[in-house]
């Protein structure tokens, strides 16, 4: 399994622009005063041509460090943003669980008082309502991962503002899983977005998630029910820039199977005449290395 790449060492890498950039403007210094005032025949060629080579090597190398930093500090700047988003939905689903808490009493004063009353069929009735409403909630608590828990509480909402019929079959507890759950909720984000724009033309749209476990890796598959994605476009669906969806689209894919790629995971896309799935796994690490 490949590790992720570890967080880069900002002050060393620090120290070391400070002193490549100030070796880089003592080597320009001297090739200034040496082109005005040395002598630039014979051997001082030479020195020159010399200080002209270690100039560029110091300035390459700096280049170098420079280039390292900002591509580690974009990697750093999307998993802020990936955390930022993962606070947010746990949060939205913290405000879910605490509302249902405070109804809590108020259903059973309900019930109570039409039990008194002797109104067994409303009270029956009134309970139906209140479970089917607990059951939103109830689906998306069955993994003991809080983060991917959170994700899906917030889908399942926003699936059900577009008018996306959204039913899941969570059969694992999400446990010993090497990719962090940030990068997981970030994966199945990702798709669950790309299925809602997909079903959303649908007459009927629908979306399918089912997550499965065995003693060696968890299988997650996404279904949807929208247009189906053209051959030629699905055999390179994982490159970067490919997408059914026009412009400014297109790298969601190629990240998702690029992060699967660094904890051993797996992407596949599988297409029929009415239907579009992707069924990701990802392997278990051992209990004592969990």
């Amino acid at each position: 399994m490949k590790r992720t790449p570890q967080t880069p060492e900002v002050n060393k890498n620090a120290i070391y622009a400070i002193v490549i950039n100030s070796v880089q403007l003592m080597m320009l210094l001297l090739f200034v005063l040496y082109v005005m005032f040395g002598d630039l025949s014979g051997a001082g060629r030479v020195t020159l041509q010399w200080i002209a080579l270690t100039g560029a090597v110091m300035a390459g190398w700096g280049a170098a460090i420079d280039i390292y930093d900002a591509v580690a500090a974009r990697r750093i700047s999307r998993k802020a943003q990936q955390l930022q988003t993962i606070n947010s939905q746990m949060d939205q689903l913290n405000l879910e669980m605490r509302a249902q808490r405070h109804d809590f009493v108020s259903h059973i004063q309900v019930v109570y008082s039409l039990l008194q009353m002797e109104e067994n069929q409303e009270a029956i009735d009134y309970l139906e309502k209140i479970y089917s409403q607990l059951q939103t909630v109830n689906r998306v608590l069955r993994t003991k991962m809080t983060a991917f828990n959170a994700l899906l509480q917030v889908k399942s909402a926003a699936a059900e503002k577009r008018g996306i019929h959204m039913e899941m079959d969570i059969r694992t507890t999400m446990e010993r899983l090497g990719i962090p759950p940030w990068e997981l909720c970030c994966v199945v984000g990702n798709l669950l977005d790309n299925a809602m724009d997909a079903a959303a033309f649908a007459a009927e749209p629908y979306i399918h998630l089912t997550a499965t476990e065995t003693l060696s890796q968890i299988t997650l598959r996404v279904e949807n029910n929208g247009a189906t994605i053209p051959a030629p476009i699905r055999a390179r669906l994982f490159e970067p820039g490919v997408t059914t969806k026009g412009e400014n689209h297109g790298m969601g894919l190629s990240i998702v199977q690029k992060t699967l790629d660094q904890y051993g995971g797996t992407i596949a896309a599988e297409a029929g005449e009415h239907f579009t799935a992707f069924t990701i796994t990802l392997p278990r690490v051992k209990q004592n290395e969990a």
